[in-house]
Formats: C-alpha cells, structure tokens, sequence
C-alpha cells in the first residue's frame, strides 16, 4: 500500500479523480466523496460503458465534483494490485525493480546515442517495409507494432525480430486482442464477480488465454537466457536480472523468478503498445490534415534534408514538428485513465476522507481536453505548443506519461521513439487514405484509446 505519488491535492485543480471504494464495506466511509446510488453486489457496473468510460467520468465529474467515487472492479482488481511487476506492485518490491529497471536500462543505452543509432536503423527498416507497398493501401498497424517493439526487444531480450516472424507476429496480434477485448462490457462482470465468472465462458477466458501465450513466449526467451548466461557480460534487462537474483531468489526484494516474467512482460508491453498506439494516431491525423503533414515535411527539408535520417539533436530545430509530436499524444490520449493506485494511509483530499486502501484513478483525460488549460482542447492544434514566435512552448497541462513517482517509467524512451519515427517516416513519404476511403477519428477503448484500424497509401517522396 503506498500514498497515491501525483500529489493527490494538485488533481482536482488539473483534472478529476476517480475514487474506486471497496465494496465489501456495505456503508461508505464518513465523509466519502459522492457518487451515484450503487447497487448491492455490482455496485456501479450497471452505469458503466467501457467503450466510453473516459467520457462517462467527464459526465460523473460534471454531476458530483471532482472528487467522486464509483464502486467497481473490486475483487478483480485488488487481486491485480497485490500482483508482482513493475507496473501494478507496490511497497518495497516496486521501489527495488523500479530502480533497477531504470539502472539497468541505463546501461543498455537508454538516452545515450548508442540507443538512438538502435532506433535510426529500425526506422530504416521500417521505411524499406513501407516502400514495399509501392504507394498501395495498406494496414501499418502490425509493421509499426513490430518496429517499435524491437527496441524494447533489444533492451530485455537482447535481439530484434524480422517483420517475417511468424511466432513474434502472433504475439504482437495477441497483445493487440487483449487490449481490445479489455474494453468489452462483458468483461466487467469478470473484474466484479471473478469467483462467479471463472465458470462461465466469455471474453474473460480468452485473455486468460491469449496472456498465458505471451507469458510462455517470455518463459522461453528466459529459459534460453539462463542456459548461456555469462555473469560477467550480461546482454540485456534478463540477463542483469539473472545476475542480480543470483542462486538464492529474494521474494521481499522482488528479485524472484516470477517476478523475472511479470517484469519482462511489463517492460514489453509498456514498451510496444503506448508508443505503437501513439504512431498510428499520428499518421492517421496527418491524412486528416494533410496541410498540418505538409508543414512537418516542409520543415524537415529545410532542417534534415533528404540525404541523412533524423536524429534527436534536430528536435530544437524544428519546433513545428516538436510541436506536432506532443499535440498528437495530447490528442490521441491514448491512456485516458491512467494506471490504478492506492492510498497508503487515511487522507484528505478536497475535505473528503480516503481512507486507506481505497483505489484511486487520477484521470489523465480531463487534464489533456481541459477547457481551463487549452486554447481549442477538442480540436487537433499545434499552435497550442508554440508561442507567438513560432518557438516550441511546454505546458503545464501536459502530462501522457503522468507525473510523480509513478511516471511512465519509459518516458525518456518513448519520447526518442515518437519524434525519430515519425520523421524518418514523412521525410520518405507522403500519407494519405485509400481512393474511395476515409479513415475514422473515431477510437476504440481498451487497454489504450486506440484509434479504428484503417488502411493508407504511403507514396515516396
């Protein structure tokens, strides 16, 4: 149990918090922030839908303040917090891997140039993967998957994967059904009611299915790593891990065997998924706005040319891409409800009790669409990060990777990742939709907010 690190004051001026109760308490606590009548046993699961749910609590935050409570999710999810990994355990274990993963990842390259010469090449071949489709339609969605994936891929398991890859292929896929099926309404039922919903079939049982696949294919590449480890050279995030837990594994510490996989598998796919979904908004916002692409491309030619890739130290150079970038993850809002925590101890906040234990969502979406905050918060805007000079600006009211201790871990990472992509990308094409076609801004709510699948025509410069 640990005291909910983004300054859980400061919220409710930026945006609204979700307060998740713990319904095995029949009575709310004295003083409990408000919310809507509950019913015994699902409590608010009959208000809730998940394809919407970002926005439904826009609308609870309208009715009862910014301050309010659902009861939801309870016996599913308080079996998820006690869980081990990097992104939903707490207390000591997650101090100890936390540091470590940051340290280790640290020495693998990540912000040094080594790391970025990494992400150079993949963008390379990623480009060469595009020209393929000599200008056709095509669905990106499964190569950019691949291509960002394999620089998270060379930081814990040592190697990348060819886009031919069949057996990486079906774990991309399966790491993309799961975050689709995250958002069914019928899987709800399961995160309220496990002991019930474990005998009945549903979409429950297929996640079950499909993470027990990826944990396998984790399970092997560890397997393999501990037949030829060489202490004194380790290669990579398992390699270290192995090193550092040694003969004797230490529960308390996290440094366990287990523990190995629900690490690795946090690391790989917080490394693919956040940064794939964020691309795919992007390129599908600049068919959107094919002036707004024109403006990037135009800046890249002036800044980068045609004849080297760009690299980091272009960034300051060229402020409207910069600025492009970061109205993209605004818009794009691709982790709406941020990730769960839980207070630590009784707390005030607003004049409310938390007491301790209870589950709090601090929500990123009304911060990224907050009418205070930005000038158009509904509308695609790069002015909204430049000044009147035309020089990028930063704003307080940005925050996809959250803030506080608990910031996205792979910030620093992601935010190489979406400026080298993206450029290297509309520096050797120019994006538009299919004859016939037109893409939709409409989204799909799972584990991200992720955009409809689409097809483009990626034609070369």
């Amino acid at each position: 149990m640990r005291l909910l690190t983004l300054s859980v004051e400061a919220w409710p001026q930026r945006g609204k918090s979700l307060l998740l109760a713990d319904v095995s308490k029949n009575r709310p606590p004295t003083n409990f922030p408000p919310g809507p009548w509950a019913l015994p046993f699902i409590g608010h699961l009959h208000h809730i839908n998940p394809a919407r749910l970002h926005l439904q609590f826009t609308e609870f935050a309208e009715k009862y303040g910014n301050v309010f409570n659902l009861r939801l999710l309870v016996e599913g999810l308080t079996a998820t917090m006690a869980t081990t990994g990097l992104l939903l355990s707490n207390g000591n274990p997650w101090k100890q891997q936390r540091r470590f993963a940051l340290h280790t990842l640290r020495n693998f390259g990540l912000g040094k140039k080594s790391l970025e010469l990494s992400i150079q090449q993949e963008c390379q071949y990623l480009a060469e993967a595009f020209a393929v489709q000599k200008g056709k339609p095509f669905n990106a969605s499964l190569l950019i998957h691949n291509a960002v994936s394999n620089i998270i891929c060379c930081l814990v398991f040592g190697d990348r994967f060819e886009y031919t890859d069949k057996q990486f292929q079906s774990i991309l896929q399966d790491f993309n059904e799961i975050a689709y099926l995250q958002g069914s309404l019928s899987v709800q039922p399961y995160n309220t009611l496990p002991w019930l919903m474990k005998w009945l079939p549903g979409p429950h049982k297929r996640i079950l299915a499909l993470t027990q696949n990826i944990i396998d294919f984790v399970e092997i590449k560890i397997k393999e790593h501990r037949e030829n480890l060489n202490p004194s050279s380790p290669r990579d995030y398992i390699d270290s891990f192995l090193i550092e837990m040694g003969e004797k594994e230490d529960k308390d510490s996290g440094f366990d065997s287990d523990n190995l996989c629900f690490c690795t598998l946090d690391l790989f796919g917080a490394g693919t998924q956040t940064t794939t979904t964020t691309l795919r908004w992007g390129l599908l916002y600049m068919i959107y706005y094919p002036h707004i692409q024109e403006r990037v491309q135009a800046e890249i030619d002036t800044v980068v040319g045609s004849s080297r890739q760009p690299s980091l130290s272009d960034r300051e150079k060229m402020p409207y891409t910069d600025a492009v970038v970061h109205e993209i993850q605004r818009m794009g809002n691709i982790l709406p409800l941020n990730i769960f925590h839980m207070a630590n101890k009784d707390t005030t906040v607003n004049e409310y009790t938390i007491p301790k234990g209870t589950i709090v969502m601090p929500i990123l979406h009304s911060v990224l669409h907050d009418e205070s905050m930005w000038e158009t918060p509904h509308s695609f805007n790069p002015q909204h990060f430049l000044d009147e000079d035309g020089k990028f600006r930063k704003r307080e009211a940005f925050l996809p990777f959250s803030a506080g201790k608990r910031v996205c871990l792979g910030e620093q990472l992601a935010r190489m990742e979406l400026f080298l992509f993206f450029t290297s990308l509309l520096q050797r094409f120019s994006f538009s939709a299919p004859a016939g076609e037109q893409p939709s801004l409409e989204f799909k709510l799972g584990v991200t907010r992720a955009p409809k699948p689409y097809r483009l025509c990626a034609e070369p410069r």
